[in-house]
């Protein structure tokens, strides 16, 4: 393992890290909370998202509705030309450009289509992840809602940013962290080091650390801030019937958890497109865990208004 190092990733679009992990081994990303207490509201949180809804994967193999499952990313070496970058909405929550993201760069989501339009791009030997929403190549440059910088060498991830700043991410966060990748799932229990990222339909006018912004007007305390942290049941015994994959997964979510990300159906797990996933495989297995099985880490530091 070789934390806040991207050095040894290959390069290209959907690229193995090769066991590189990033931002350092002590940040909120990486640490392992299986021991943290339940916080008082878990009950209330878990039932607001759905305890008899089951974990779905957001990603997969194939195409739907013409584009590839889940969001794709794109690792480059330092000499990657950067491109300058027009920002549509968010500009003054937003990085300047430019970034060093390839005009071919994959796209989230069908050519053309709307949506989120997520470009995500690691800069491997200067440890940077550059992040985009609804983004659109326009000529020489990127045309975009919003855009982040990310350092990966360090905990300051984000030096520009300001408490209630957005980013590629509704939460706030960077997206590319937290999602599910062939290449270390395939590895069974132990191979993802990190949390996940996960999405719910209804979400509170609040968010708690790591997250640095919210999406919703509604006040309601039973329902769950941005950054919320969620981790499997220690009672929960993962099948050993199961595939590597989905071992890899549930382990994960014992060990590290998931914080919520984004407004979006309840339990989608977010991960990146890859030809080798099973996905009805996949998704019966994930689906058998249900939201009784999951619990909420104790929040500190919510945040309700900045």
């Amino acid at each position: 393992m070789a934390y806040g190092n991207l050095s040894r990733a290959s390069l290209g679009a959907g690229a193995a890290l090769n066991g590189a992990i990033p931002f350092p081994a002590d940040n909120p990303w990486n640490t392992d909370i299986s021991g943290a207490d339940v916080d008082p509201a878990s009950d209330r949180l878990i039932a607001s998202i759905g305890a008899d809804k089951g974990l779905y994967r957001d990603f997969g193999s194939g195409l739907w509705e013409g584009a590839p499952i889940g969001i794709p990313y794109q690792v480059v070496s330092g000499q990657q030309a950067r491109l300058a970058i027009e920002y549509q909405a968010y500009g003054d929550e937003s990085d300047p450009g430019p970034f060093p993201i390839p005009l071919d760069a994959p796209v989230e989501g069908a050519p053309g289509q709307n949506g989120d339009r997520h470009v995500l791009v690691i800069d491997r030997d200067n440890q940077r992840l550059y992040e985009l929403g609804r983004a659109f190549a326009r000529g020489d440059r990127w045309a975009a809602d919003v855009g982040a910088a990310f350092h990966l060498d360090n905990n300051h991830v984000r030096p520009t940013a300001k408490p209630g700043w957005t980013s590629a991410d509704a939460a706030g966060l960077p997206i590319f962290p937290g999602l599910v990748r062939y290449d270390e799932a395939s590895q069974g229990a132990g191979g993802i080091r990190h949390a996940l990222r996960f999405t719910a339909a209804r979400t509170r006018r609040a968010f708690v650390h790591p997250a640095t912004h919210y999406a919703s007007s509604n006040t309601d305390a039973n329902l769950p801030p941005m950054g919320m942290r969620v981790r499997l049941k220690t009672a929960y015994a993962i099948p050993a019937s199961f595939s590597p994959e989905a071992q890899a997964i549930l382990a994960a979510l014992k060990t590290y958890g998931m914080f919520l990300a984004d407004n979006g159906s309840d339990w989608f797990l977010s991960g990146a497109p890859d030809a080798r996933w099973n996905n009805d495989r996949l998704r019966a297995e994930l689906a058998s865990v249900k939201g009784r099985d999951l619990e909420v880490v104790k929040m500190v530091g919510l945040v309700t208004q900045v």
